[in-house]
């Protein structure tokens, strides 16, 4: 393990020291090196690659082989940062076995430090599984976008007295599961409040209001700089999809007109080009 690397327990403690926990997305070294460099705790590659990178119209299609193949890109760039390892849907539904083994990959191939996976008291078991085979399980409640068809599509859950209940079950049964932390998406505020009362591990909400023990974003969304569309949660810190526009249309400009590259970016002969000429003519 990295020197100053963060671990699990870090994170449980940040809770009881009453510090707020910062996670964001990554699905690349380049941005992992980033998020890291400013002290992000957890850092995330979510399976909203699958429309964030790779242009799917949900993260259903997403691949283990895809999870894989970005976690270990981003483990490249981290030193310090929790990595946590999205697992794709279908991924760990199909048997007890088979989550296991597919968790056991992301830690042993991936260089992760723990996994995600989505959903209530239906995946205790598969969560209990999971952790007694050593390998660290962040859960996820509320607004599961894996089945969010079955939510009757994306948004906010817990709005009713029975969901309400059912989703504070879920957290409770998760936790004993063996979860060391919980991501909470898409929950009203005072839900939230309580349910991260209720734990001894930490929540991480995303659109679930301030009371949460830490938060979590898609980086490319707090960056402005996914355009297809921003959840009311988001709050864009900067807007960099115009900027980015604006760079890339200055530098075509500059090709077409000839004005780049200039004396200043290109490299100067070191001998007479004039005998160089010469000497081919006179081959």
């Amino acid at each position: 393990m990295k020197k100053g690397k963060l671990t699990v327990p870090d994170i449980i403690a940040m809770k009881k020291a009453g510090e707020k926990i910062t996670m964001l997305t990554a699905y690349d070294v380049s941005f992992a090196r980033m998020l890291d460099g400013v002290g992000i705790e957890m850092i995330l590659v979510g399976d909203s690659l699958g429309m964030v990178a790779l242009g799917y119209e949900s993260t259903v299609p997403v691949t283990m082989e895809e999870m894989l193949h970005h976690c270990r890109a981003a483990s490249r760039g981290i030193d310090k940062a929790l990595l946590v390892g999205d697992m794709p849907f279908m991924s760990y539904q199909s048997s007890g076995y088979d989550a296991i083994v597919n968790a056991g990959r992301f830690i042993k191939e991936a260089g992760c430090d723990a996994v995600k996976l989505e959903g209530g008291t239906e995946v205790c078991a598969t969560v209990s599984g999971i952790v007694q085979a050593g390998i660290a399980v962040m859960g996820h409640i509320g607004l599961t976008p894996q089945t969010a068809g079955n939510l009757g599509g994306y948004k906010v859950q817990g709005q009713d007295l029975e969901s309400a209940r059912k989703l504070l079950k879920s957290a409770r049964d998760l936790e004993a599961a063996g979860v060391f932390a919980m991501v909470l998406e898409c929950i009203p505020d005072k839900l939230a409040a309580l349910i991260s009362r209720e734990l001894v591990i930490p929540t991480i909400g995303i659109g679930a209001g301030v009371d949460c023990d830490g938060q979590v974003l898609v980086t490319n969304d707090m960056l402005g700089m996914f355009e297809k569309f921003v959840p009311k949660f988001v709050k864009p810190y900067a807007n960099l999809a115009p900027q980015i526009k604006e760079a890339v249309a200055s530098y075509k400009s500059e090709v077409k007109n000839g004005s780049y590259p200039d004396t200043e970016h290109s490299f100067a002969m070191q001998v007479d080009i004039d005998s160089l000429v010469e000497d081919q003519n006179k081959d």
